[in-house]
């Protein structure tokens, strides 16, 4: 029996079908990673298996006993709890009393002690102290100071305590939603061995392609409300993907020949009155529904760098410079730096070693406080930042971008600000929607949209990696591969860098700042090391120079029938003598065949205006009447067309 079971799961929000007939099996042991486009549903058929969301219809069935646990894709903002605390609140009653026992073990008068002994009551009473026991095992294992407070933590330090919490109660399937999102590399490294000596099933979502390859026994993939298993490596199941979207192309090309080829002839029969074969005029009304059901896949994103004036051949230049704080802390010292026109950089370290300090060093954001930096001449910089600071929250995504502009100039050519969007696969709808509501994925969309739209010889990119698919991911490395000015990149995704980065320059913690030549996979064959590796980790505070750089502001289904229930025999038709068409039938059908070429003249006019390049140019309430009104008429011809075949069936 599965260790978990997704049956014919179906979740829609409004009109939007998010989860259809969904349907998944997933095994003890199993490392199975869910992939998908933005806003597909994954992060939310995550919570209907922990029972967070709850379908439209379907059930979600957990083996007799079996124990789930999940890592939260958001850290905590401000947890000041210990992390004992945090990792014994996997047991919500004995954990609270463990922690309250260890915090009044800390005093001496006489109140405290009363508590203490009713405390310790209880606790012997749960069986608390074997509890007590795999807490500061768990802690220990992973080498987590039970007293260190959350939020004096790094990212990484973070996410280690939020698994070891997951973990003290030995689940049996653990459920992990973008893991490695702004953890540095070894974190992400000590993660994957962690996940590895794991003997649980686990159901993850992650867009990190070296993570999805070391970790993942299976991939599944939700496409268009449906769930698809490949069993397979992550490359088997890229090599699988293509030939499937291949064939499905090809099949949708045949049906749609056919369909077109019916619908040539069910026209002519209109035209010439006269009546057809009706098992072939509903065959095309089955065919017809069929393509009406069918779930097109949604565009690619297709988007270009807006270039400016070249740069001059010198962008930066750092002789023997350095930058500490007032109080004397060291962040980069005596750095020889050289970038030219063209240069792509990529940023590595642990977190905490000073990349954004380096980053605004270089860009003139901040003054060495030793040596010297001398910037090049036509500089005009784009910032992409992690923190999605330069998004306001409150306005839609039309307003976020236009900044008052209805066209804007991307290489020369004028796009309507609508138009541009939907290049980043923002649907009109969608564009006028507020960010607020907006997933991960679609803010770093429209970030990208922002920093693209303005013309800049130099892009650096703060971890642009997270929450992008795969699609839109190979997409940027493709532009900034062709992008013929600068791009800096701090990233710790290992095979983005390896596929856009020309230099990779290294912090190691000391203020010392190396360069290597090649990606991340090059400066690791050249024997690049963090220094956790060799003298093992250390729980790491905030890193002060990120903290001084800029910061970032249903319905129901319906019931089946009951089951055993008896239902009447059928019953043989009797023969019913067809009866004679009346006039007033007559004059309908000989009508409707002038009503429907007229509204295909109609329909065929309005695609006619849509399709043009400046239709998007016109006020929000005339576009959106015009694309009404090519419903309306789309939908009373389909009506037209069915009254047709309804009396020519009759005649």
């Amino acid at each position: 029996m599965p260790l978990l079971t997704l049956d014919s799961i179906s979740l829609a929000f409004g009109m939007h079908p998010l989860l259809d007939q969904a349907s998944l099996n997933i095994d003890a042991g199993e490392r199975v990673c869910l992939l998908g486009r933005n806003g597909e549903g994954k992060s939310t058929l995550l919570k209907i298996v922990s029972a967070e969301v709850v379908p439209d219809g379907g059930t979600v069935r957990l083996e007799d006993g079996a124990v789930l646990a999940e890592l939260p894709q958001n850290l905590p903002s401000d947890d000041s709890r210990t992390a004992y605390e945090v990792v014994s609140g996997a047991f919500p009653e004995t954990g609270q009393l463990l922690s309250e026992f260890h915090t009044l073990a800390q005093q001496a008068d006489e109140a405290s002690l009363d508590r203490l002994m009713k405390v310790q009551e209880r606790i012997e009473a749960l069986d608390g102290w074997r509890l007590d026991q795999k807490v500061t095992a768990v802690l220990a294992q992973y080498g987590i100071d039970p007293d260190q407070r959350l939020n004096t933590l790094s990212g990484g330090w973070q996410r280690r305590v939020l698994l070891a919490r997951a973990l003290v109660g030995e689940p049996d399937i653990l459920l992990l939603d973008e893991p490695t999102n702004h953890l540095d590399v070894p974190a992400i490294a000590w993660l994957e061995d962690a996940l590895g000596a794991f003997r649980g099933a686990i159901l993850f979502v992650s867009h990190d392609r070296a993570f999805i390859r070391r970790m993942a026994t299976r991939v599944v993939e939700l496409d268009r409300g449906k769930l698809i298993s490949f069993a397979a490596s992550y490359d088997q199941y890229l090599a699988l993907k293509e030939k499937a979207l291949e064939e499905e192309e090809r099949e949708n090309a045949l049906f749609d020949k056919r369909l077109k080829q019916e619908e040539t002839w069910i026209r002519q029969g209109i035209k010439a009155r006269r009546t057809r074969n009706m098992g072939r005029v509903r065959a095309l009304r089955a065919m017809r529904e069929e393509h009406r059901q069918r779930r097109v896949r949604s565009g690619t994103a297709s988007f270009a760098v807006e270039d400016a004036a070249r740069s001059g051949k010198l962008v930066v230049e750092a002789v023997e410079s350095g930058f500490a704080y007032p109080d004397g802390t060291p962040i980069i010292g005596d750095m020889n730096l050289t970038v030219f026109r063209g240069d792509k950089i990529g940023l590595v370290g642990e977190n905490g070693t000073g990349k954004t300090t380096l980053v605004r060093l270089l860009l003139g954001d901040l003054k060495p406080t030793d040596g010297t930096i001398r910037l090049g001449t036509n500089l005009k910089v784009a910032y992409f930042d992690q923190l999605r600071g330069e998004l306001d929250l409150s306005l839609n995504a039309l307003d976020n971008l236009s900044e008052g502009r209805e066209f804007i100039e991307i290489n020369g050519q004028s796009k309507h600000v609508l138009g541009y969007l939907q290049e980043f696969l923002f649907t009109p709808e969608r564009a006028r929607s507020p960010v607020r509501v907006f997933s991960g994925g679609e803010r770093a969309r429209l970030l990208l949209a922002k920093l693209f739209s303005k013309p800049a010889n130099i892009l650096v990119l703060d971890e642009p990696t997270n929450d992008l698919d795969v699609e839109t991911l190979e997409l940027l490395e493709e532009q900034l591969a062709e992008f013929a000015g600068t791009v800096i990149v701090i990233s710790h995704d290992r095979e983005f860098l390896d596929n856009v980065v020309t230099e990779t320059v290294f912090l190691d913690g000391s203020g010392k700042v190396r360069e290597y030549v090649g990606g991340y996979s090059d400066w690791r064959r050249q024997g690049g090391c963090f220094p956790s590796e060799a003298s093992g980790a250390r729980p790491d505070r905030h890193d002060k120079a990120t903290r001084t750089g800029k910061q970032g502001s249903g319905k129901k289904q319906s019931k089946s029938p009951v089951k055993g229930q008896s239902r009447p025999a059928p019953q043989s038709e009797p023969a019913i003598k067809p009866a004679k068409m009346s006039y007033k039938l007559k004059l309908e059908l000989d009508q409707l065949p002038g009503q429907i070429e007229a509204l295909e003249q109609a329909v065929a006019s309005i695609r006619g205006r849509i399709s043009a390049s400046d239709f998007y140019a016109g006020s929000p309430e005339d576009v959106s009447a015009t694309l009404e009104e090519l419903e309306q008429k789309e939908a009373r011809l389909e009506k037209t067309i069915e009254r047709w075949m309804e009396l020519e069936g009759q005649a």
